[in-house]
């Protein structure tokens, strides 16, 4: 009688090329940017519905219009936090390497797009100065009362950089306004918002004086600025971020790392996934060569 050799199942390893630390690294990062992206559109929602219940109507006629709605602003960024954190998180658990393509390549555009404006603005500031004056001083004058979010943000600006008005004509930049010019009816015809006011709260009473900025545009600059900031905030924040340069640059420097880092882990994953499937496929194609020779020895 024959002798007949004994088959044996080669032994599953448990071997991984896929790194449990980089996987769950880029979960964590993601859900709390997840998170953080549902967040802004719950709070950007919220605003744009008060907005539309308390003024009827939402205007949306151009880019402008898009760019300086606060609150569509939030839910945009939202959304796009969002959806990018959402694929890095299920690309991760899952080892979707279409979904961490997708997500790699969004942080990519980001980090370029990050890196073209803080170069245009270190490189040309006074030029970026001048569009931004040119392109939305106006617009941004004409509906200050109109829009109830953007109006608290210019007035939060306007106090926190002791400016008023947007381009180099400073506080004169609010003629231009239908309410402060000076040939409105309204009893704020040539004023000023309050936020301009260098006191604007009454000291004894603790009370803000809305009327502090009334009639200053009749006034010289040297005698309007014993009332209120007479110079533009464009120009003020330049000159804040010219005598911050070294900080705002290690911030951002901090960022572009930080997201080069997390490009790399996503990379590293991707290829760490492809490996394991190649890894699949052999042991599989070896497995089949193995079973295949078993039957053909013992027929």
């Amino acid at each position: 009688m024959p002798h007949r050799r004994e088959y044996r199942r080669p032994a599953t390893s448990s071997f991984t090329y896929v790194s449990s630390c980089v996987k769950y690294l880029i979960f964590v990062l993601n859900f709390i940017f997840w998170l953080f992206g549902g967040l802004l559109i719950g709070i950007g929602l919220y605003a744009f519905v008060d907005k539309w219940q308390l003024t009827g109507s939402v205007k949306l006629e151009n880019v402008y219009d898009v760019i300086l709605n606060v609150s569509l602003i939030m839910v945009l960024m939202g959304g796009v936090v969002f959806i990018v954190s959402f694929a890095g998180c299920v690309g991760a658990l899952r080892e979707n390497t279409c979904l961490l393509k997708f997500y790699s390549l969004c942080l990519l555009i980001f980090f370029l797009l990050e890196m073209g404006i803080a170069i245009m603005a270190f490189i040309f500031p006074h030029t970026m100065q001048s569009v931004l004056e040119e392109n939305f001083t106006d617009k941004i004058i004409h509906t200050y009362r109109d829009d109830p979010d953007l109006q608290n943000l210019i007035d939060f600006a306007q106090q926190e950089f002791r400016c008023c008005g947007l381009s180099s004509e400073g506080y004169l930049d609010w003629s231009k306004n239908e309410y402060f010019n000076c040939t409105s009816p309204s009893v704020e015809r040539c004023g000023v918002p309050f936020s301009c006011c260098v006191n604007a709260t009454d000291i004894s009473s603790g009370l803000v004086n809305i009327m502090c900025g009334y009639g200053v545009q009749t006034s010289s600059v040297a005698e309007a600025s014993k009332k209120v900031w007479t110079s533009g905030c464009i120009e003020i924040v330049r000159s804040w971020a010219e005598r911050n340069l070294y900080t705002i640059a290690g911030i951002a420097l901090g960022i572009a790392l930080s997201q080069l880092f997390v490009i790399y882990l996503a990379k590293t994953l991707e290829g760490q996934i492809d490996l394991q499937k190649s890894r699949f496929a052999t042991m599989t194609y070896s497995r089949v060569a193995t079973n295949d020779y078993h039957d053909y020895y013992n027929y």
